[in-house]
């Protein structure tokens, strides 16, 4: 890894040299942004946390068919696509709990829950084309957002009010390697009082390996009624999801043939025997109002509902899950600019209702029955935060919340079983951040904050078909120093962090002789790390073939390793934490050539990542270079986008999403190999 960070040292350095040597640059070219998290509506800068954005064209700035790429440029975070639908999510954390979707991790779309009171959230519901922004908060943010250890993602969907009737149309269409195939279809109308957004999108691929092809159909409808003192917000979405689950194989098969699914055994089919999938149809509607009491109190509430039908053939079963979930919340909000005082106190409330029942799997038919189990969760929190700013210097914050996940289980199929419940203690969540401006561009900021994750259910009701009730919430305290800002009037911007995390009664997955799974609490760990993010704008609006030129990179060293952590009579202390690169360092050029030509290069360089507890396999380093080019022109009306793309360019062999701890070695999920995309986008401004 060495020589990746020359790499991205010189292109710092370059960046920095460049902007100095330049009179264009006397402009500010990188503009401060409001973010919302913790709810302080604040400049990025002055926000005591590690904060990372997302805009509309960090996210299209790569395939139209995934929000992988774009989520990976960040410090701190990885993001696995096991196959195309199959997302993980890890943000300043490990896997080790996570074999298949997303835990550990809180996310919202516009302010509405998108995870469950169990801790799940199925991101691979959403498309990208959804999406305007996204802010991605490190480490734990249970202060305000409740459980969970590995941050808060918020997801944006902007849809601005106009003193005009602007309606609008918007079409992309897309085509790839692989049989990938996307269109998409946008139809906008904004005014003083209301505006409204329909977005349909298909998304079809047929996989580079055997037993990979994916199709998603979403159609999300997006209302805002704009009145005296309220504001009214509505959000729904339809998705019908299906993708194939190819499994991981062995080191010799993805050397010998990559595209390979799961293999037979002697005693145990392969995935395209068990034709192994997953099928996701999920309805969600939720209700936000934002109420002005005052000039300087605002009452921010919403209520959600979805269910989702699951159906999930797998080697050793075949799976049908019916889940039911609700959301409640209400955040008061006190401004005194006099005072330069913020107050924040709400409360949020989770329900989920799954009703699980197992089949046996014969060739991709559900046969005799194994389990019919229910599940009901429920999560809540209540918190309260201050934040004051002293001299327009020093910004103190202070908040709490107060915590608890239930549990209530019962396997109907068996009439001797008897319900079992399970409640957490009460769990505090304190967190205090302390930010100095150092200047106006630049301020250091310190942070202590304390997480927790209970089980989700995945784990307490695994594919081994067990309730394990006893297993423990992971905890742990959060220490950071971070410094952020930005250099040479703002052509240079930069963010440092500094964080070191100890994990208590971590939560490890297990798997039995079978294959199935269950999870254990395995010990503690040490979390720690340095990140670095930097961006330069060398060329801004610039008359000359050169229009527009920045420079960006970012950096995540994570030393972490085991700290308390036996298996038998084994001792894993010191390892290296299952799952996790030491390095990975991102980098990238983006320009435009005459005002016209835009052209998007990154470079995602990441270290061998251990396969095991015990560290004796890891994945070998890969590199993955990816291009993008966009050509807009004008067709009458129409403002039109032609946009072409190539992954893995160096056409690496790799695995971008391993099963750890997997039985039989099959630790491997190939990932496509060298692949081409090209589309068309269409806008009809009225």
């Amino acid at each position: 890894m060495k020589y990746y960070l020359i790499i991205f040292l010189f292109l710092t350095i370059e960046a920095k040299s460049q902007t100095i040597s330049n009179k264009t640059f006397q402009q500010d070219s990188l503009t401060p942004v409001l973010v919302q998290a913790f709810s302080l509506s604040s400049k990025w800068k002055e926000v005591a946390a590690a904060v990372a954005l997302l805009n509309y064209s960090d996210l299209q700035a790569y395939s139209p068919s995934s929000i992988v790429p774009a989520f990976n440029k960040i410090s701190g975070v990885r993001m696995e696509e096991r196959s195309p639908g199959s997302y993980r999510l890890s943000i300043r954390g490990s896997l080790l709990r996570s074999p298949f979707g997303i835990r550990n991790t809180k996310v919202y779309w516009n302010e509405f829950p998108l995870s469950d009171a169990t801790g799940n959230t199925y991101l691979n519901l959403l498309d990208l084309s959804q999406i305007d922004a996204a802010e991605i908060i490190k480490g734990p943010g249970g202060s305000i957002y409740g459980a969970g250890t590995g941050g808060v993602v918020l997801l944006k969907s902007s849809l601005p009010f106009s003193d005009s009737i602007m309606p609008a149309l918007q079409a992309d269409l897309a085509m790839g390697s692989y049989g990938l195939k996307k269109e998409q279809i946008l139809l906008k109308k904004t005014n003083k009082h209301f505006n409204s957004l329909l977005n349909q999108s298909y998304l079809y691929s047929e996989g580079y390996r055997d037993q990979s092809s994916m199709r998603r159909f979403n159609i999300m409808y997006q209302a805002s009624m704009n009145l005296t003192r309220h504001q009214i917000d509505f959000l729904g979405w339809l998705t019908d999801l299906y993708y194939q689950t190819p499994g991981g194989i062995t080191q010799a098969q993805m050397l010998s043939n990559p595209r390979l699914s799961r293999q037979p055994t002697a005693t145990l089919p392969g995935a395209i025997q068990q034709k192994t999938a997953i099928s996701n149809k999920t309805i969600f509607g939720g209700l936000k109002d934002q109420w002005k009491l005052s000039s300087n109190i605002d009452l921010n509430s919403y209520i959600s509902i979805n269910n989702t039908n699951f159906e999930n053939p797998f080697i050793t079963n075949y799976e049908f899950r019916n889940e039911t979930n609700a959301s409640f919340g209400s955040r008061l909000i006190v401004h005194s600019p006099k005072n330069n005082l913020q107050w924040v106190s709400g409360f949020e409330w989770l329900y989920n209702h799954s009703i699980i029942t197992d089949f046996g799997n014969r060739k991709g038919i559900p046969d005799t029955l194994q389990f019919n189990d229910q599940v009901y969760a429920n999560q809540w929190s209540i918190y309260t935060q201050i934040q004051r700013t002293y001299w327009n210097k020093l910004h103190i914050s202070a908040g709490m919340s107060l915590n608890q996940q239930q549990y209530q289980y019962q396997r109907v199929s068996d009439p001797l079983s008897r319900v079992q419940n399970k409640t957490t203690h009460l769990v505090p969540a304190p967190r205090v951040s302390v930010l100095y401006d150092v200047n106006y561009d630049i301020a250091a900021y310190a942070l202590m904050a304390y997480g927790f994750s209970p089980a989700s259910l995945a784990e307490v009701r695994p594919s081994d078909g067990n309730y394990y009730g006893e297993l423990a919430p992971e905890k742990g305290w959060n220490l950071e120093v971070g410094l952020k800002g930005f250099l040479f009037h703002h052509i240079l911007q930069f963010d440092f962090a500094y964080y070191h995390f100890q994990l208590k009664d971590a939560i490890v997955r297990r798997n039995n002789i079978s294959g199935a799974e269950y999870f254990i609490n395995a010990g503690s760990t040490i979390q720690q790390g340095i990140e670095l993010a930097v961006k330069a704008v060398v060329v801004k609006n610039h008359r000359g073939f050169l229009s527009n030129m920045s420079i960006w990179g970012s950096q995540s060293f994570q030393p972490y390793h085991f700290l308390d952590y036996q298996q038998g009579n084994t001792s894993y202390a010191g390892k290296m934490i299952t799952g996790v690169p030491r390095n990975i360092v991102v980098t990238g050029v983006d320009f435009q050539i005459l005002n016209k030509l835009q052209w998007h290069t990154s470079l995602n360089c990441v270290s061998r990542i251990p396969l095991t507890d015990a560290n004796d396999a890891f994945a070998n380093p890969y590199q993955l270079l990816q291009l993008k080019i966009d050509y807009p022109f004008q067709i009458k009306k129409w403002q039109t986008q032609v946009f072409a793309g190539i992954d893995n360019m160096l056409d690496q062999n790799y695995s971008l999403g391993n099963d750890i701890n997997a039985a039989g070695k099959r630790y491997y999920n190939p990932a496509d190999k060298r692949n081409y995309f090209v589309g068309i986008h269409f806008n009809l401004d009225k």
